[in-house]
C-alpha cells in the first residue's frame, strides 16, 4: 500500500475509534490507550497524528459535525418536515448529540473551528429566513458583498435564528433526554424505529407546523 494511503487509513481508524470513546466517556473520561488499542496502534502514534488529546477531541467533533451537515442538507421550505428530519438524523445517530453534549460540557468559551461552524449556521439561518418569507424587497435592493462577513442583525434574521434553534431544540429533545421522553411517554416511547417513535415523530412535525404556520401561510 502507498504510504500516503495507510496515513490515511490509519487516521481514519483513529477518528472513528476515538469517536467510539469520547461519545461513551467524554474529553474527561476518555483514554488515549483504549483509542490506540481500538484502532490498532501505538498511542505514540495518536500523538503524532493529532499532537494531543484534546486535538483528537477537536478533530472528531470537527468530523462529526462536518457529517451531520451533509446528512441533514439545508432547511427545506417545508419547515415542519425539516424538524422530522433533524430528528430522524438524531435517532439514527445519537453519537453524534452524544459527543456535542460532551463539547458543550467540556469547552467554557471560545470552540474549535467556531468560526466556520458559525458561518454553516448564518448560512442555514439565511436559507431559513428565505423559507420563511421574511426579507423584504428593500432588503435584497440594499444588500452587498460583504453581508456573509457581518452579525446577523434584522429583524428577520432574528426571527429566523429564534425559528431555527426552536425547531432544532423540538426535534433533538428525545435522543438527548430519553429519560425524560420514558418518564413522561412511558417506557417504550424512546425505541428508535417503534410504533410510539413514528407517533412521537408526527406529533413533532404538526407541533413544528403550528409554530411556523404564520409565516408559512403568508406564502401560499
Amino acid at each position: 500500500m502507498p504510504r500516503t494511503e495507510h496515513l490515511v487509513g490509519t487516521r481514519a481508524l483513529l477518528l472513528a475509534a476515538a469517536r467510539d470513546e469520547f461519545a461513551a466517556h467524554g474529553m474527561g473520561g476518555a483514554r488515549v490507550g483504549r483509542i490506540a488499542e481500538q484502532a490498532g496502534v501505538s498511542k505514540e502514534r495518536i500523538y503524532g497524528y493529532f499532537g494531543s488529546k484534546e486535538k483528537l477531541f477537536a478533530a472528531v467533533i470537527s468530523e462529526a459535525l462536518t457529517e451531520h451537515a451533509t446528512l441533514l442538507g439545508p432547511p427545506s421550505a417545508d419547515l415542519a418536515e425539516y424538524a422530522g428530519r433533524i430528528y430522524d438524523l438524531h435517532r439514527r445517530n445519537p453519537q453524534l448529540l452524544r459527543l456535542m453534549m460532551w463539547e458543550a460540557l467540556y469547552y467554557d468559551g471560545g470552540l474549535p473551528n467556531e468560526q466556520p461552524r458559525t458561518a454553516r449556521y448564518r448560512g442555514m439561518v439565511a436559507t431559513l429566513s428565505e423559507a420563511l418569507g421574511s426579507q423584504t424587497e428593500t432588503e435584497t435592493e440594499t444588500e452587498t458583498e460583504t453581508e456573509t462577513d457581518t452579525e446577523p442583525g434584522s429583524e428577520s434574521d432574528t426571527e429566523a435564528a429564534s425559528t431555527l434553534l426552536a425547531l432544532i431544540g423540538l426535534a433533538i429533545l428525545p435522543t438527548a433526554f430519553p429519560q425524560i421522553t420514558r418518564l413522561i411517554l412511558g417506557a417504550t416511547a424512546d425505541a428508535p424505529g417503534g410504533d410510539d417513535d413514528d407517533e412521537l415523530r408526527a406529533h413533532i412535525v404538526r407541533l413544528a407546523r403550528r409554530m411556523v404556520a404564520p409565516s408559512s401561510d403568508a406564502l401560499t
